[in-house]
């Protein structure tokens, strides 16, 4: 435990500007998925401040965490936070999948958690790729 918590604390001790440049991207993100997922009538949150819950308060540490980690690493571990999240949006009704979405039609109502979780795990290596892309443009190393 005392290995994980000095871990943990080494890769969240950052600049302020890469944890607000994360905030940003990843509300931003969250903002246009919760929008496309309402408009494709596939999945949306109940309530549209959950995006600064989700998006922010769970995925930005666990970005942080994985940065640097090798692509499928951070996927295989997105993955298990992704699951965990869209189990517990769905099973706590925080989060409203749309009957007979397009998922649901392409995957079953059965594998519709499954496949969120799966297509969402992308979030973190994308997101670290992207938002360290954008730091760098911005300043530099």
């Amino acid at each position: 435990m005392k290995d994980f918590l000095n871990y943990a604390t080494s890769k969240l001790r950052v600049d302020k500007r890469l944890v607000f440049l994360y905030c940003l991207v990843y509300f931003t993100w969250g903002m246009g998925m919760n929008w496309f997922g309402a408009q494709m009538e596939i999945a949306k949150f109940t309530f549209w401040w959950q995006v600064i819950t989700c998006y922010i308060l769970y995925m930005v540490p666990i970005s942080l965490l994985l940065k640097g980690l090798p692509f499928h690493a951070q996927y295989a571990y997105g993955l298990i936070a992704m699951g965990l999240l869209e189990l517990s949006g769905y099973a706590l009704q925080t989060s409203y999948a749309y009957p007979n979405n397009i998922l649901d039609q392409f995957l079953n109502i059965r594998n519709f958690s499954l496949g969120m979780a799966l297509f969402f795990a992308l979030y973190f290596p994308l997101g670290n790729w992207g938002v360290s892309k954008i730091y760098n443009a911005l300043f530099g190393r």
